[in-house]
């Protein structure tokens, strides 16, 4: 990791200040593709599967 510029060393006239780092966008609800439809198949602790539960 290279240390302080030494003070004989200036930055060059043409560079300008660094612009500000943007703010990220608030990430939007993810929709699930290809899963099962309906409620949540883990939604009583157990799986679900065309009204069949089985647990592990």
């Amino acid at each position: 990791m290279p240390g302080p510029r030494p003070p004989h060393v200036k930055p060059p006239a043409h560079l300008s200040e660094s612009p500000p780092v943007p703010e990220p966008e608030k990430a939007a609800d993810a929709e699930e593709h290809g899963g099962p439809k309906g409620e949540e198949p883990t939604r009583y602790g157990d799986w679900e599967n065309k009204g069949i539960c089985w647990d592990f």
